[in-house]
C-alpha cells in the first residue's frame, strides 16, 4: 500500500508555497505516514480542551504561518515539532496536497511526509491532549464513515466523520484526509452533509 501511495503522489510536487505575509491568514499541516509497507498509519492530534478555538477537535499536526517562516513547508515542519516533538530531520516530505480554505477563510497547505513507525511522539500539553495514529486501511472501509452530531459556536449540524477509539475525525481535517486518500489510493470517499448541500470549504 505504501508503495502505491508514494507512486501516486509523485505527481504532486513538494511546492514550497510562499506566504502572503499576513499573520493569521495562512497555515500549513503535515499528513505524516509511518513507513509500513502493507498498512501505514496516519498521525493525528487532539487539540487541548483548554484552548479558545477548536478545542478538543482532531487535527493534523501543523499550525499558523509566522513571519520567521520563509515558506509554508517550514511552517508545517516547525509547528509539527512544537506540537508532537517530531524533528524536521525525521520527516521525508514527499508531496504537497491541494490548498484548501477553512470556514474562517484561512488558507491551509497540507504536505505529506514519511516517518519511521517506532518514533516516540509527545503531545505538547500547552496545545494538545493527545497524539495518536490510525491505520490507512481503517479509512478504506466504507462502513467506518458515519454521521454524527456536532455543536459549535455558530453551528449545530449532523456531519460526516470517522470515529476511531472515541476520536472523531471531521470538518476540515476530514476534507484533507479525503483529498489525500482519493488522490493517493482512489478511495472514492464522498463527503455527504445531510443538513445542507455542502459544507466543504472553498479550494481556492
Amino acid at each position: 500500500m505504501l508503495k502505491r501511495i508514494t507512486e501516486r503522489l509523485n505527481a504532486m510536487p513538494v511546492d514550497r508555497l510562499r506566504p502572503f505575509g499576513v499573520e493569521g491568514l495562512e497555515a500549513a499541516i503535515l499528513v505524516a505516514l509511518t513507513r509500513e509497507p502493507e498498512n501505514p498509519k496516519i498521525i493525528f492530534t487532539k487539540r487541548a480542551e483548554h484552548l479558545n478555538s477548536h478545542r478538543g477537535e482532531v487535527a493534523f499536526p501543523g499550525g499558523k504561518w509566522e513571519p520567521g517562516d520563509e515558506d509554508l513547508l517550514v511552517t508545517a515542519l516547525r509547528e509539527t515539532r512544537e506540537e508532537i516533538d517530531l524533528s524536521p530531520h525525521q520527516v521525508q516530505v514527499i508531496a504537497g496536497l491541494p490548498v484548501n480554505r477553512t470556514r474562517q477563510l484561512m488558507r491551509v497547505k497540507p504536505y505529506v511526509g514519511l516517518i519511521e513507525p517506532d518514533l516516540v511522539l509527545i503531545a505538547n500539553p500547552e496545545e494538545l491532549d493527545a497524539v495518536f495514529e490510525v491505520p490507512v486501511s481503517y479509512f478504506l472501509d466504507p462502513s467506518n464513515l458515519t454521521v454524527d452530531y456536532f455543536v459549535g459556536p455558530d453551528y449545530a449540524l449532523n456531519m460526516p466523520c470517522f470515529i476511531y477509539d472515541d476520536y472523531r475525525i471531521w470538518g476540515f481535517s476530514l476534507v484533507v484526509l479525503a483529498d489525500f486518500l482519493n488522490i493517493s489510493l482512489d478511495a472514492g470517499i464522498r463527503l455527504v452533509y445531510p443538513d445542507c448541500s455542502d459544507l466543504r470549504p472553498a479550494s481556492r
